[in-house]
């Protein structure tokens, strides 16, 4: 499932004031955040919430401790989320593994975009402090791909998450066929022809 992802777009406070229409702020003082191409599991990364009549940022580790790892994604299928810390995590890019192609020694990675929002969200929960990705069953555009999915949302219904304005079961689903773009991030393509399907879903 996801474990890393993208973070690199300019002017997100303003971006995310449009969007949310709340002010936002950061929780504590003003961070220091710097636009990421990559970021891993159990790394340091904002997330937002709904507090009081703001949008409140804070600077939150991604994953909690679990008896097999780290919790860097959470199945949201058959949960209840209304009394969990609902969070946004806001991403510009995914990415997604599947075999390594012949002579490669990486597995290959696959790098997903939203068509329609350069700046997207993915729903999370935090918990013990430190926050997680939501999944669910895996749409058309991932389906090639992964066995699950992580669930997105576009940068204009996030609050509808953080304050739980439509039902949990519209929101928690696989994003429609289209919604995604992919490109073959590793190996990178030494053409612009369309890459062939992958030869195996990732698993983790």
């Amino acid at each position: 499932m996801c474990n890393l992802y993208s973070l690199k777009t300019g002017d997100l406070f303003a971006t995310w004031n449009k969007v949310l229409k709340l002010p936002v702020v950061w929780e504590g003082r003003a961070s220091n955040f710097e636009p990421r191409p990559e970021i891993r599991m159990t790394e340091m990364a904002p997330i937002v919430r709904h507090v009081g009549d703001k949008a409140m940022v804070s600077m939150t580790q991604w994953a909690w401790p679990g008896p097999k790892g780290p919790v860097f994604n959470y199945q949201s299928d058959g949960r209840d989320f209304a009394k969990s810390d609902r969070v946004l995590i806001p991403a510009d890019a995914f990415y997604e593994f599947t075999d390594k192609l012949p002579g490669q020694k990486r597995k290959t990675r696959w790098r997903f975009t939203m068509v329609d929002n350069p700046l997207f969200w993915i729903a999370g929960v935090v918990k013990h402090g430190c926050w997680t990705m939501l999944t669910t069953e895996p749409g058309a555009d991932i389906k090639p791909y992964h066995d699950r999915q992580i669930v997105l949302l576009s940068a204009e219904d996030g609050r509808d998450w953080l304050d739980l304005t439509r039902p949990q079961s519209q929101m928690l689903t696989a994003a429609p066929a289209g919604t995604l773009s992919v490109v073959r991030d590793f190996p990178p393509l030494l053409d612009e022809a369309p890459d062939p399907a992958p030869s195996g879903q990732g698993k983790g």
